[in-house]
This record gives C-alpha cells, sequence and structure tokens, in this order.
C-alpha cells in the first residue's frame, strides 16, 4: 500500500478543465504523473491548458466538447479511448451561475443551468461508464458546491443543480459500485474563478463569506488537487458516494466572532 496514492500512469479526463477549478485540478493530476485529457468549449483556453499538460511531461489531447451534447461527449470518449487505450479517472467540473431574484428566472433559463450543471454531469458519467467499468478502478469525481448543503441569496438554480448534483453523486455510487469504479464529489468552498469572481470580490457578498469562513480568506484552486488526487487513487478503494467539503471552515463554523 505503500504507492496507493499514487495516480501516476492513470489517464484522466477533467472536463470543465481549460479555466478555473477545472484546469487546476487537470495540472495537479499531470505534476503527479497522470496523462490528462481537458475538454470545453474555448479551443483558446484548452490549447493554453493543454500545452502546460506537455510542458510537465504528460500526453494529452485538444478536443472540445459540450456537456449539453451527448454525442460530443461520446467522441470526446472515443477519442481518448484511440489515443490512450483506456480510462481511469472522470472529472466533472464544467458549471454555469447566474445571479437574479428568483421570482423573475425564466424557465428557460433555468432549465439551461440545469442542463449543463446537472444533465451534463449525467451525459458524461453515462458516456464514459464503460470506458471506466473497463479499468477496473475507475474514478468520478465531481465538483459539487457549499450551495449544495446552503442556500446562497438569489442563485437559486445553481444552488439547486448542485443540491441535486450530490444525490446523483450517491445514486451513481451505489449503481456502479460492482462494477468497481468509485463515484464521490469535492464541495469547495469559495474560490475566486472566471465564474464567480464578479460576485465575490470586493463586495459585500465577499465580505460576508469571508466573515463566515473561519480561514478569513477565499480558497486557492491548487488547494483541491490533494483531495481530488486522494479521490483519483487507490486509497479510496472503499470510499464511494461522499463529498468532501474543502471550505475553510465554512460549513463547520457557528458564531466567528
Amino acid at each position: 500500500m505503500s504507492d496507493c496514492l499514487s495516480i501516476a500512469g492513470r489517464v484522466a479526463v477533467v472536463i470543465g478543465g481549460t479555466t478555473g477549478i477545472g484546469r487546476a485540478l487537470a495540472l495537479g493530476f499531470a505534476e503527479r504523473g497522470a496523462d490528462v485529457t481537458v475538454a470545453g468549449r474555448r479551443m483558446r483556453e484548452l490549447n493554453q491548458t493543454a500545452s502546460a499538460i506537455e510542458a510537465l511531461g504528460r500526453r494529452t489531447l485538444r478536443k472540445s466538447v459540450d456537456v449539453r451534447s451527448r454525442p460530443s461527449l461520446e467522441d470526446l470518449r472515443d477519442a481518448v479511448l484511440a489515443e490512450f487505450g483506456r480510462i481511469d479517472i472522470l472529472v466533472n467540473a464544467a458549471g454555469v451561475t447566474f445571479r437574479e431574484p428568483t421570482l423573475d428566472v425564466a424557465e428557460e433559463k433555468w432549465s439551461a443551468l440545469v442542463d449543463t450543471n446537472l444533465t451534463g454531469t449525467l451525459r458524461a458519467c453515462q458516456a464514459f461508464y464503460p470506458a471506466l467499468a473497463a479499468s477496473g478502478r475507475g474514478r468520478i469525481i465531481n465538483v459539487a458546491s457549499l450551495g449544495s448543503f446552503v442556500a446562497f441569496h438569489e442563485v437559486a438554480a445553481y444552488c439547486a443543480s448542485k443540491t441535486a448534483l450530490l444525490s446523483l453523486t450517491r445514486s451513481l455510487a451505489c449503481e456502479w459500485a460492482d462494477r468497481g469504479i468509485s463515484v464521490n464529489a469535492i464541495a469547495p468552498g469559495v474560490f475566486p474563478t472566471e465564474m464567480n469572481e464578479h460576485l465575490v470580490s470586493g463586495t459585500e457578498r465577499g465580505k460576508e463569506l469571508l466573515m463566515r469562513t473561519p480561514m478569513k480568506r477565499f480558497g486557492k484552486p491548487e488547494e483541491l488537487v490533494g483531495v481530488a488526487t486522494l479521490l483519483a487513487s487507490d486509497a479510496v478503494s472503499f470510499m464511494t458516494g461522499q463529498c468532501i467539503t474543502v471550505d475553510g471552515g465554512f460549513m463547520a463554523s457557528g458564531v466567528n466572532a
């Protein structure tokens, strides 16, 4: 068991891996010896991240994907299998958000967010299931949120999608355990990224979040790599259906003053 935390030689796919948290996880896996394919819709960011992976001495592919399209995900899976011969790790990090009073949210806007954050993850898990089962030690890591547990003002669609994502994580973990696939989630605290920085950096909302976080700071995406590596490794061979929160103490906190 001395190398149970190693992911060297594994093949990983990080969907939503071209920016923010997904990019940090992809580069972290590459630094630890995995071959990593990142997938997203924007080719410029995809190429930049792929080049960074190659600079670390690992192999990758350059192929865009849209989680709203099942054929797009299946094409990605087939391309990775053709290049690497197997897939051991799937990270679902693609996500969108918006802030708007829930009373005013159009049904179409709600449905579009859920289609990306929740149904997109389901599509990816379904598409990659055969390859992960064939691996014999398949790992799925879903990126959840503090919004999976608590409400955030005027982001009901996002919180609902992330709450449902945890339920999906548990269900797949139970259904696919007999195929050697572990399905777990990470719930990051507040990590300013391209998606949410305008909501938390220098805003009253951000000040309140910092006040509620015992460590009194926001997280850095690279601080999620250790937990993700754990969940991708053989160290969790008897762990599935769980969610690890990395939040500077936010969820544990009551009164901070």
